[in-house]
C-alpha cells in the first residue's frame, strides 16, 4: 500500500497567506469545510430587514445616481452584433441625452468577441481600467456553463484582454465545486488570473461568478465566497444571469460579509457583483442599503461594487425624471433593450 501524496496547488499569494506554504488540495479543502455553517434563518432574516429599511426622499436623487454609476451595462446574446454593441455604448455614455447631468455608467459589459468593438465604440470615454471613464468587460472562460478545457477558457480570456478589455467576468466550474474538487477550481481561477496579465504587466480585473443558482445551499455559497478571494479573485459576482435564481438579497448578503471578515482579517477590499432580475429601481436601492449596512458606504463606488444589468437602468431613469419633473415620461422615453 502508498501512501497517497498531497497535491500541491498553484502558490497564490492570499492562500498562501491563510493556509500556509505548504498549500495543498487538502489543506484547501479542509480550511472551506471548517468554515462556520451558515445560519440561514437569521441570514434571511436579516435581508428581510434591510429590504424593508425606506430612504429618505432628499436621498433617493444621491440613490438614482448611485445606482447608475454602479451599472455594468450588459448585452449577452447570440445575436449580439458590432451595431448593438455601438448602441449599448451610446447608452452608457449619455443615459439620458435629455439631462446632461445623468452620470455615466461603469462599465459595458460583452463577449469577448465583441470587445474590439466596444473599445472602438467608447473613444476617449474609454477608462482603459482606470477610476474615471467607461471600462470594458467581457464575459470569458466558456460563458455561461464553464465547460471547456482550462486550454479553451485560458484562450478565451488572454483573447478579451488582448482586445482591450479591463475586467473579465470568469465562471467557475460548479460541478467540479459540487463535487468538491475544490482545487481544481482554485488552480482554474489562478490561472485565469494569470491570463488576465497585460503585456505592460498590468492586470486586468477579475471578476469570479459563483453562479449561486447553481451552488444549492448558503454554505456552498459561503466556500465558493472564500475559495475565489483566496485564489485572486478582484470582485466575487453572483451570477451568470442565465439560470435561476440569479441575484437574491440574502445571497448578496452572505457575500458581503465574507468579503467584510476578509478586509477585517487582511485590510484588504474586494468587490461584490449582484447580477441577474434586478430590473427595478426599488430592488436596487435595497442592494445599496445592504451594502452600507454591511461593508459600509465606501463600497459603493465603481471599483467594489457593480450591479450587473440591463434593463435596469431604463427604470432608473424613469424614477430620476419623475423625481426632477413630477411625471412619468411616456414610453418613448427610454430605449427597449
Amino acid at each position: 500500500m502508498t501512501l497517497e501524496q498531497p497535491v500541491a496547488l498553484a502558490p497564490a499569494e492570499r492562500a498562501v497567506q491563510l493556509i500556509g506554504a505548504d498549500l495543498t488540495e487538502k489543506s484547501l479543502k479542509l480550511h472551506l469545510d471548517g468554515l462556520s455553517g451558515v445560519d440561514a434563518v437569521g441570514l434571511e432574516a436579516r435581508a428581510a430587514g434591510l429590504a424593508t429599511r425606506s430612504i429618505k426622499t432628499s436621498s433617493k436623487a444621491w440613490a438614482l445616481d448611485t445606482i447608475i454609476r454602479l451599472i455594468d451595462l450588459t448585452t449577452l446574446e447570440g445575436a449580439d452584433t458590432p451595431g448593438k454593441v455601438q448602441s449599448l455604448v451610446a447608452k452608457a455614455m449619455n443615459p439620458d441625452p435629455s439631462d446632461p447631468t445623468t452620470p455615466r455608467v461603469a462599465a459595458v459589459c460583452v463577449y469577448g468577441d465583441m470587445v474590439a468593438d466596444a473599445v472602438a465604440a467608447l473613444g476617449s470615454a474609454h477608462a482603459a481600467g482606470g477610476r474615471t471613464g467607461i471600462n470594458v468587460a467581457a464575459v470569458a472562460t466558456a460563458f455561461p456553463s464553464g465547460r471547456a478545457s482550462l486550454a479553451v477558457k485560458l484562450a478565451d480570456t488572454k483573447d478579451a484582454v488582448d482586445a482591450g478589455a479591463d475586467e473579465i467576468d470568469m465562471v467557475i466550474d460548479r460541478g467540479a465545486f459540487l463535487s468538491g474538487r475544490y482545487g481544481i477550481v482554485f488552480e482554474q481561477i489562478v490561472a485565469v488570473k494569470e491570463a488576465c496579465r497585460r503585456r505592460d504587466g498590468s492586470y486586468a480585473h477579475l471578476k469570479v461568478i459563483l453562479e449561486t443558482g447553481e451552488l444549492n445551499t448558503y454554505d456552498n455559497v459561503r466556500r465558493a465566497s472564500w475559495l475565489a478571494i483566496l485564489a485572486g479573485a478582484d470582485f466575487i459576482k453572483t451570477s451568470t444571469g442565465k439560470v435561476q435564481p440569479a441575484a437574491t438579497l440574502p445571497v448578496t448578503l452572505l457575500m458581503l460579509q465574507v468579503v467584510n471578515d476578509w478586509h477585517r482579517l487582511t485590510g484588504e477590499k474586494i468587490g461584490v457583483k449582484p447580477a441577474g432580475g434586478i430590473r427595478s429601481s426599488k430592488d436596487a436601492i435595497r442592494y445599496l442599503v445592504t451594502v452600507a449596512e454591511t461593508v459600509g458606504e465606501e463600497w459603493l463606488q465603481p471599483h467594489l461594487f457593480r450591479f450587473g444589468a440591463s434593463s435596469l437602468l431604463n427604470d432608473v431613469l424613469l424614477q430620476r425624471q419623475k423625481l426632477t419633473t413630477g411625471h412619468y415620461s411616456g414610453p418613448d422615453y427610454v430605449t427597449i433593450d
